[in-house]
């Protein structure tokens, strides 16, 4: 089987888990044992989702290259906003501004990525 043929399925999985993994990370207190684990796992499933990601960019590109660039693009970005909540959580400031960014860069990168020709259509 293609690697490319189920990537689609594979993207979401990843970036569901990864998403999942970030929750329960930002949930646990700053500098233990068990919290560096699940960041280090969590680190991994960014990779593996930018990976999935590439590869459907490179697979779709000649189908509105623009709008997939930008879902890449704000998919970065939200891990970037992942990455920063962790950051200020370590250094005691408040996170407020950067769940925010997580928040609407999150739902930005989703509906790109379901409105776009390979998405499930939900808002059709």
């Amino acid at each position: 089987m293609d690697f490319l043929s189920n990537s689609t399925h594979l993207h979401i999985l990843t970036w569901v888990v990864g998403i999942i993994l970030f929750i329960v990370a930002s949930g646990m207190s700053p500098g233990t044992k068990e919290r560096k684990i699940v960041k280090m796992v969590l680190r991994v499933f960014y990779i593996l989702i930018i990976i999935t990601g590439l590869a459907l960019f490179i697979r779709y590109m000649d189908l509105n290259s623009a709008l997939y660039g930008v879902k890449f693009l704000f998919g970065i970005l939200t891990i970037g906003m992942m990455e920063m909540v962790f950051a200020k959580q370590e250094k005691g400031k408040s996170t407020q501004m950067f769940w925010i960014l997580f928040i609407v860069s999150l739902l930005i990168t989703m509906f790109l990525g379901f409105k776009l020709p390979i998405g499930l259509d939900f808002f059709a």
